[in-house]
């Protein structure tokens, strides 16, 4: 899938929660799902030289993280300085446990749980293969607090070094566990991020 043809661009809306999201793991639990309209408010685009590559990946760039899921797999290839990540999904794509992967270890401070970061990031469900949400797409980062997003987004940065770029395969507890029909996420829908960690504060 090429990012810069995705076609349904949510914004950070999706990736961010109010209250924290309901889940069955060990990240804590919530009490309200996220709407997109609830949910903006939360997110900010950070004042000055921060953006995220919008070209797309190379046709020949070899995946860092190849993952056979529950049912189908997935192949990533991280962003780089003038490029977007690529996300291919045989679909359904599905993990039975969220499974994070380091693509590009940073050499920056360690980003504690309760951080507010900046971040480039593209989301696709794993049972369409379709990108729901993309950082990459209009070229500008998101800035939000790790408290204040889906528990799975939580867990793929934080213990990351800034300047790393990681992947997240997530259970649908983990993501939207009742589903966001605004952005076509069902319930039980596997998401997948690929996520560049620019700052933290």
């Amino acid at each position: 899938m090429n990012i810069k043809n995705a076609t349904l661009v949510l914004g950070t809306a999706l990736v961010l929660a109010v209250a924290g999201c309901s889940s069955d793991s060990d990240s804590g639990s919530g009490t309200t799902e996220p709407t997109a309209t609830a949910a903006t408010g939360g997110a900010e685009t950070p004042a000055g030289s921060e953006s995220c590559p919008t070209e797309p990946a190379n046709a020949d760039a070899t995946p860092q993280w190849t993952e056979q899921g529950t049912t189908g797999s997935l192949q990533m290839v991280a962003s780089t300085a003038t490029q977007a990540p690529d996300i291919t999904v045989e679909n359904p794509f599905s993990v039975d446990a969220t499974q994070v992967k380091v693509l590009v270890e940073g050499d920056g401070a360690v980003v504690p749980e309760t951080a507010s970061v900046s971040v480039c990031y593209v989301g696709v469900n794993g049972r369409t293969g379709e990108t729901f949400d993309s950082a990459y797409a209009n070229g500008s980062p998101a800035t939000f607090p790790l408290d204040g997003v889906i528990p799975g987004f939580s867990k793929a940065i934080a213990g990351q070094k800034v300047g790393s770029k990681v992947g997240v395969a997530m259970t649908s507890a983990d993501g939207y566990a009742s589903g966001n029909p605004q952005a076509g996420i069902e319930v039980g829908d596997t998401l997948v991020f690929e996520i560049s960690i620019l700052s933290a504060s």
